[in-house]
């Protein structure tokens, strides 16, 4: 399973050796454009439970062709 922490700065360096101790964790940290893509497609993601849900309107997919 893969997760993702968001720490404070003042704090990852005492994260990152706690998770490194361990044998079965794999650390590895994101550069700064993967971790925006992340949280783009995390936004995407809620935004499509919340339109699922009936709390947003979403758009048709053919009106968004159109504007294409």
């Amino acid at each position: 399973m893969k997760v993702m922490l968001d720490i404070k700065d003042e704090k990852v360096s005492f994260v990152m050796e706690v998770l490194k101790n361990f044998k079965f964790v794999k650390v590895e940290p994101l550069t700064p454009y993967k971790a925006e893509v992340f949280r783009g497609i995390q936004k995407g993601y809620e935004e499509v439970q919340q339109i699922r849900a009936g709390k947003l309107k979403g758009v048709p997919a053919k009106e968004l062709l159109n504007e294409i």
